[in-house]
């Protein structure tokens, strides 16, 4: 891990995510400044092990950081698990003199390359891209900023139509495995329950607090709910308040992959182009190689890889208690 890095690799792998083109602006721009070469993998580990690998000028990253979704395009590579697909790859790494490698993704992306970096002595940094925020070692990772902004404007829009009809909406947002674009989606949106997959909810409170509102002559309610919650998503929730409270007016709305695309917000160009710029100095100063570059109290934060693949980001419990106070 002492080798001088002269060639780096960038790669984005996973879900997409709104920030991936700002951070990959900001490898290649950085690197090129220190006088590096500059190469762009796509379609993630499977163009590595495809050999789908080309070199990056200042102008081939131009005019990208407002763009959503990824230049180099991503996706899901079984074969970078098994141990003769990442000697392929890094043959062809090898081959092009590639000596360091920038992976922007999720905990599954960071886990093959905390792999990868362990048999084949190339150092690896890693940037949290994930609309999920479901990756701990920072506050943010690069998309959810975006994701959540997407969300609520939508939430406000269904909120108008709700109130104009006396009707009960239940909003479906992503997060298979993490609640926050549900949470913060939700408080900022006023929504009356916000259901996630961190929590057991109570569907008979749920319904409890609804039929309260009733009485109160309460008609417009707003529930946003996780797709990865234990209780199903919108459409089986809704299956279930029909049933309790057939007289009331109850719509289901999903907003889905509307969530993973378009411009990136000022925070994650931010967060996007200070992680990408950090990337390459580690690579460079072979100083916190191999970890994941977080943002934490504004300040970089480095987690070696190894762990954060394991740690998970968890919820503060407080956020729920406010929920539930502000919706009453």
């Amino acid at each position: 891990m002492e080798k001088k890095v002269s060639k780096i690799g960038v790669l984005t792998s996973g879900g997409d995510a709104p920030g991936m083109n700002a951070a990959i602006r900001a490898v290649v721009r950085t690197g090129l400044y220190y006088g590096l070469d500059m190469f762009g993998i796509m379609r993630g580990f499977a163009g590595m092990i495809e050999n789908d690998i080309f070199k990056l000028e200042s102008r081939s990253v131009a005019n990208i950081i407002q763009r959503g979704g990824t230049i180099l395009k991503t996706a899901r590579c079984k074969e970078f698990f098994e141990a003769a697909g990442r000697k392929k790859a890094y043959e062809n790494l090898k081959n092009l003199g590639i000596n360091g490698l920038v992976i922007i993704g999720g905990d599954g992306s960071f886990r093959g390359a905390q792999i990868f970096s362990s048999e084949f002595d190339i150092p690896c940094i890693g940037l949290p891209g994930t609309i999920d925020k479901d990756i701990a070692g920072t506050d943010f990772t690069i998309g959810f900023d975006t994701a959540v902004n997407t969300a609520v404007e939508a939430i406000d829009k269904i909120r108008d139509t709700a109130d104009a009809h006396d009707r009960l909406f239940i909003i479906e947002v992503m997060g298979r495995d993490s609640g926050y674009i549900a949470l913060h989606s939700g408080i900022a949106t006023g929504a009356e329950n916000i259901l996630i997959p961190e929590r057991i909810t109570d569907i008979n409170e749920v319904i409890d607090s609804l039929q309260e509102k009733e009485k109160r002559k309460k008609l417009v309610n707003l529930l946003v709910v996780a797709e990865g919650s234990e209780l199903g998503g919108a459409n089986e929730i809704a299956k279930v308040l029909k049933e309790k409270m057939p007289n009331a007016d109850i719509k289901v709305c999903i907003l889905g992959h509307i969530q993973r695309g378009g411009s990136p917000s000022c925070l994650d160009r931010l967060i996007a182009s200070r992680m990408g710029y950090a990337a390459v100095e580690c690579l460079m100063t072979g100083k916190d190689i191999n970890t994941m570059i977080g943002i934490i109290n504004n300040q970089l934060h480095y987690t070696p890889l190894e762990q954060a693949v394991k740690a998970e980001q968890t919820i503060d419990y407080d956020w729920l208690k406010i929920v539930k106070i502000l919706a009453s």
